[in-house]
């Protein structure tokens, strides 16, 4: 491969990642409407943002869905970074418990 080409091919996938970034971004935000939405039916039935088992349940679903090449840990970590944001989303945006 020329250096030429090494570029082009460099430039193709920043390309092809910035798209993807941007859809991740867009669901992310598709997510987090579904979570407010979660957070006023608990704000309004009284009940706790944090819920354990409905977290673990989360992460079953994602370790289920895992096809590779990320391992199962990162994507958990990945998971539990976007859980904990979604709580404080919770908690600052609904003012809930």
């Amino acid at each position: 491969m020329t250096l030429d080409e090494a570029k082009g091919t460099l430039a193709a996938c920043r390309e092809e990642i910035d798209g993807i970034d941007r859809r991740l971004v867009a669901l992310l935000n598709e997510r987090s409407r579904v979570v407010e939405r979660i957070g006023a039916v608990k704000a309004n039935m009284d009940m706790p943002v944090y819920e354990p088992k409905r977290e673990d349940m989360v992460y079953a679903n994602i370790m289920a869905a895992n096809g590779g090449p990320i391992p199962d840990d990162s994507v958990r970590r990945i998971f539990e970074r976007i859980i904990d944001e979604m709580r404080t989303l919770q908690r600052t945006r609904m003012g809930a418990k």
